[in-house]
């Protein structure tokens, strides 16, 4: 988890800002938020910052209905915080419970790439469901050519879902036109609706009507999310997203 320091006014330096507002997030603190501001169930398992930072973040998690008994605060470590600009591991699966992994690729924290690559494929397949962006997927085939082929070599048996390339299901969903604010966290609010809706009723992962009915409700989430300045503040509520199904304002 970390706090974005977010610019009051769009479109200027971090100079030029005039000030800033505190949005707290983080990709695991954001998808727990969009699970159960949907009306899911979540918890949250890592360590922060023993500082008057990690103390607030945990408090918003709480306060979101997130449980949060798995946090352990590290009197030696600091909460990051992050300033953003505009312009205009795999032992937890238990159970019936759906794994999902999505690669989060910081190459500068590595000692290598060919290390980042390795530990990240370490865990591949303990997955059910992968989120894997075009760049990701390129560095981990070591391969430019984004295709069909050089997706189904991430392919394992254990898997169900492999989103942001080209495989099983070919086709794709109507996207959503809003006025963006900010993208923080879209992607975040669009995996907490899909795993909101894929944990009650795995057999949506064989139907690809209802898959597409599933990833259609998750593009609402993360367009929703794109019309507010900062993450968890812009997750939306099952109702809204369903509004904007509809084709409402």
């Amino acid at each position: 988890m970390l706090i974005d320091f977010v610019p009051t006014v769009s479109g200027v330096s971090l100079v030029e800002a005039p000030g800033f507002l505190k949005a707290p997030g983080g990709a695991p603190a954001n998808v727990t938020i969009a699970v159960t501001r949907l009306g899911g169930k979540s918890a949250f398992i890592g360590k922060l910052g023993d500082d008057e930072f990690g103390h607030m973040l945990a408090g918003i998690l709480k306060q979101n209905g997130v449980q949060a008994d798995g946090i352990n605060f590290d009197k030696g470590a600091r909460t990051a915080f992050w300033r953003s600009t505009f312009e205009g591991n795999g032992s937890g699966k238990g159970g019936r419970g759906i794994a999902l992994n999505d690669p989060n690729l910081r190459l500068p924290l590595w000692p290598s790439a060919e290390e980042a690559r390795k530990q990240i494929k370490s865990i591949w397949d303990k997955a059910d469901v992968i989120k894997v962006s075009d760049v990701k997927l390129e560095f981990l085939t070591e391969n430019d050519k984004i295709d069909d082929e050089s997706a189904m070599s991430l392919w394992h048996p254990n898997l169900k879902l492999l989103l942001g390339s080209p495989l099983k299901f070919h086709g794709s969903v109507e996207t959503f036109h809003v006025k963006t604010v900010d993208t923080t966290g879209a992607g975040d609010s669009f995996v907490g609706a899909l795993l909101t809706k894929i944990v009650d009723d795995q057999a949506i992962l064989e139907d690809e009507a209802r898959l597409k009915e599933v990833l259609r409700f998750s593009c609402a989430c993360g367009a929703i999310t794109t019309t507010k300045k900062g993450a968890i503040p812009a997750l939306p509520t099952e109702a809204e997203a369903l509004t904007l199904l509809k084709g409402g304002a």
